[in-house]
């Protein structure tokens, strides 16, 4: 079977899957959100915490819940961390300097899971499991409560009560997160992934010479990884391990994870909202921009550019070589479409042009299909401003799902698409102005100018479009275990994810107090097609006046040396 076929195959056989699922998981989730009634376990939960879970919360409130938590995941995380010396499992590994435990904790609280550090080098089983998997769990929660509760300002009028925040973490954990887990868990420890809990182990190698081991509890937190669009891996290789990753069905089905519940939360909205054509809609967008990045990136990685790519079928260099490059270029665009950041491959070794699709991906907002929760809310912000652009065009107040967009609504969707762009093109221009940053490039060579000095500035864009999206993917060849670029990420992740909550639930609040619009003749039809293709040209144009002088000086202009 040739190599095209073989990635054309499986992204058939992955939609399939996918398809399969959308719609019983959707309205799953649906009801999950609706359902006036507690488990005993939620309310062992709610008791603990002090919560009344049938308390309805206007936006501000809402918001304090989800900064109060998050902050108290992020001290908590962070202490772990620099205990981590004096703590049982630790398999002897020291505490974490306190700039890089600042990092990894507002790496995971923020749903990022950047990592500049060695997984199997740094750390231990009780950070692993106690603090990072449990963090994979709560942040992918967090960033489901926030979409619901947008979700519930377009459904519900003349309140500003969103719901109840606690509830809608402990619910997302209890009901859909921890069960589809354990699913996982169980089909990876089947294909070979390792769970256990053992120590340190010297092995031989093919070469005569030995190599340290680690086990861990990778199945269970491989799941969440994929599952919450998390993306931090046990060891350093990420979905490349063997361990992690043992072979093609599970390299596929960890795909099927990511995508899940981004996907199946538009049939959700749908539901909510009450049409599911609605849902639909968003569907159709998210679906055709993640389509139509997959086929770019098969075929700019599978494009025969010498008698070396000829003869390897493609561009081999940085592909996972178990898998191939259809299963590798499915993987790079799935995990940075969404908010994962996991990679099953090397994406600074994909060509020019294939690595600028990685960060094109990141630099949409994460929203096709996005991160848990955050893919759903920023395509919905998205919505907002195509519904607007719309309006302009034809002289009328614009009006989305029986809500009026005026002046107030549209300020806090214009805020929100600001946000990130912001982190990203300050902080790398920052580091690439400052005279010691540079010097993290691992190739000195790249700091010159041409193609390799376009490589190298794509190295720091790339760090910082993943940090400040919450992807948390690499393009590994930066060293950030730097006081500078643990400390800028860090603060690009908070920011870059907090920040934007911030309008959203603004925006939620704002949107539940109106009442409702009837529709009329000249209602733009947001469910139709028209409307999807205009808010894909939205996305596109938006992304490209924001992103494209700095992807010039980076991906484009390697690509075009090339």
């Amino acid at each position: 079977m040739s190599p095209v076929l073989s990635g054309v195959l499986q992204l058939l056989a992955l939609i399939a899957a996918l398809a399969l699922a959308y719609r019983p998981l959707g309205d799953y989730m649906a009801g999950v959100y609706g359902s006036g009634r507690h488990l005993r376990v939620e309310k062992w939960m709610y008791r603990a915490i002090g919560a009344n879970p049938d308390a309805g919360m206007r936006w501000p409130a809402y918001l304090r819940g989800v900064l109060a938590f998050s902050a108290v995941g992020v001290l908590f995380l962070y202490g772990l961390q620099r205990l981590q010396g004096v703590l049982p499992g630790s398999l002897g590994f020291v505490s974490i300097d306190p700039d890089q435990a600042f990092n990894t904790a507002a790496s995971f609280v923020s749903n990022t899971n950047w990592q500049s550090y060695y997984g199997e080098q740094a750390m231990g089983h009780v950070v692993q499991t106690g603090g990072l998997a449990v963090q994979n769990f709560l942040s992918a929660a967090v960033g489901m409560a926030v979409a619901v509760a947008l979700v519930r300002g377009f459904a519900r009028s003349r309140t500003g009560e969103l719901g109840n925040f606690w509830a809608d973490l402990v619910r997302g954990v209890v009901r859909i997160l921890i069960p589809i887990s354990i699913i996982g868990a169980i089909v990876l420890i089947t294909t070979g992934a390792i769970q256990n809990f053992a120590g340190i182990h010297e092995v031989g190698t093919l070469t005569g010479g030995t190599q340290q081991v680690n086990g861990g509890a990778v199945a269970s937190q491989e799941a969440i990884k994929e599952l919450g669009t998390n993306g931090g891996g046990y060891f350093n290789a990420n979905s490349s391990h063997p361990f992690e990753n043992p072979n093609a069905f599970s390299n596929l089905f960890e795909i099927f994870l990511i995508l899940l519940i981004p996907f199946a939360l538009t049939r959700t909205f749908g539901r909510m909202v009450g049409s599911v054509k609605q849902g639909y809609a968003i569907l159709a967008t998210m679906a055709t921009i993640w389509l139509a990045f997959t086929g770019l990136m098969m075929w700019t990685e599978f494009h025969h550019g010498g008698p070396a790519l000829e003869a390897a079928g493609g561009a081999m260099e940085g592909k996972e070589q178990r898998f191939g490059i259809g299963a590798s270029s499915i993987f790079a665009v799935s995990t940075t479409l969404t908010s994962t950041g996991a990679v099953d491959s090397f994406h600074s070794s994909f060509t020019g042009f294939g690595g600028g699709i990685t960060m094109l991906g990141m630099m949409l907002g994460e929203i096709a299909p996005g991160g848990v929760g955050s893919g759903l809310y920023g395509m919905l912000i998205m919505a907002v401003i195509a519904v607007f652009i719309a309006g302009l065009m034809v002289g009328r107040t614009p009006e989305y799902l029986g809500k009026k967009l005026g002046t107030r609504e549209i300020k806090l969707a214009a805020c929100y698409i600001l946000v990130t762009p912001a982190l990203v093109l300050i902080f790398t221009a920052l580091s690439m102005a400052l005279p010691t940053p540079p010097d993290s490039i691992y190739n000195t060579a790249q700091n010159a100018v041409g193609g390799s000095g376009a490589h190298g500035f794509s190295d720091v864009l790339y760090a910082f479009t993943s940090g400040a999206n919450n992807n948390g993917s690499a393009f590994a060849g930066l060293n950030a275990d730097t006081q500078w670029f643990n400390t800028t990420i860090g603060l690009a992740m908070l920011l870059g994810r907090f920040v934007p909550i911030v309008f959203v639930l603004a925006l939620a609040g704002s949107l539940a107090e109106q009442k409702p619009v009837p529709e009329t003749a000249g209602t733009l039809r947001t469910e139709k097609p028209l409307f999807a293709g205009l808010l894909v040209g939205t996305i596109i144009i938006i992304t490209g006046l924001t992103y494209f002088p700095a992807l010039a000086l980076g991906p484009v202009a390697e690509g075009l040396a090339s």
